[in-house]
């Protein structure tokens, strides 16, 4: 046997004997690259996801309202911040990790290359969005690889508190005025199959899926979250009385579970190519704001030198 296959063994031995993989600790090429996807991708997705929502902080229409945004979004800003110290840890800088992004290399979740058109976007993004990162997230918490598991603890505690707050966002405005109720409505038939993607293509058509569940950094197939999701929102949208905008959408009482329809999953890749309706927006927002924010990180560096030498 050769050392590398004998390593190999031993390390998928501590995966399966469910032991964390900490950063000092050897592990496959494939693996460390992996994760490195995967984190940067999440981190990507915290960052630029504060964009569709930063939109609404000056249009929020109550204190309190502007008060929980403003502290979701900065909630947002620090799990991105935990994401990409957990990547650097892999070997990768942070630096490396934002050129990718800004150039336009690296990849995030394409839901936020959707537009929020009203408030009640504040509550579907909230709800929904939020419900389906939950699903994902939760599994995480017990990833192979410590400190990406580590990160995810806090990460689902104020996640869970961001969907709680979208779906008070919304229970309010269904028991409005009719206008509210049709806004209502109308966010959540917008946002309902971008989130429903948010899990992935389906298993069959997942190319990273099968070794990822392997090594134990997902948990999970894209399927099985995806069905526990509906399965979950299509009892909670009883309580907006609401409907999701699926009319293949029904309980199948031999299954246990929900059937829902086909997913447009050429709308889906036609996003990831960079065709989506936000897509160009968001990217430029985010350089924008990189490059405005020099300053900022150049004052940092030599504060930090000047107490150094002090």
């Amino acid at each position: 046997m050769s050392k590398q296959l004998a390593l190999e063994e031993r390390f998928q031995a501590r995966i399966d004997a469910e032991q964390k993989i900490e950063p000092k600790d050897w592990m496959p090429e494939d693996y460390r690259r992996t994760l490195i996807r995967q984190i940067s991708q999440h981190a990507h997705s915290e960052v630029i996801g504060m964009l569709p929502e930063g939109n609404w902080i000056t249009r929020a229409p109550s204190l309190r309202r502007k008060v929980a945004l403003l502290a979701k979004i900065q909630d947002e800003a620090g799990h991105g911040l935990y994401l990409y110290s957990a990547a650097e840890t892999l070997g990768i800088s942070r630096v490396e990790l934002y050129n990718e992004l800004h150039a336009g290399k690296a990849k995030y979740s394409s839901i936020f290359n959707y537009p929020s058109l009203t408030w009640a976007d504040m509550g579907a993004i909230g709800w929904l969005v939020d419900g389906a990162a939950i699903m994902n997230q939760v599994a995480l918490c017990k990833c192979s690889y410590g400190p990406y598991a580590r990160a995810m603890v806090r990460i689902c505690k104020e996640e869970s508190f961001h969907q709680r707050q979208g779906f008070e966002i919304l229970l309010v405005l269904s028991q409005g005025t009719e206008a509210q109720r049709d806004m209502c409505q109308d966010a959540i038939n917008r946002w309902w199959w971008p989130s429903m993607m948010m899990f992935g293509p389906n298993d069959s058509d997942s190319p990273h899926s099968a070794q990822s569940m392997k090594w134990k950094i997902k948990r999970y197939s894209n399927d099985t979250l995806r069905q526990r999701y509906v399965d979950m929102i299509a009892e909670q949208i009883k309580i907006l009385n609401m409907t999701l905008p699926d009319p293949d959408l029904k309980w199948n009482e031999a299954r246990g579970h929900y059937d829902f329809g086909p997913i447009d999953w050429e709308e889906f890749n036609n996003v990831l190519r960079g065709n989506g309706p936000c897509n160009r927006e968001r990217l430029e927002t985010r350089v924008k704001a990189w490059e405005n924010g020099a300053w900022v990180r150049e004052a940092a560096m030599a504060f930090a030198e000047k107490r150094t030498r002090i």
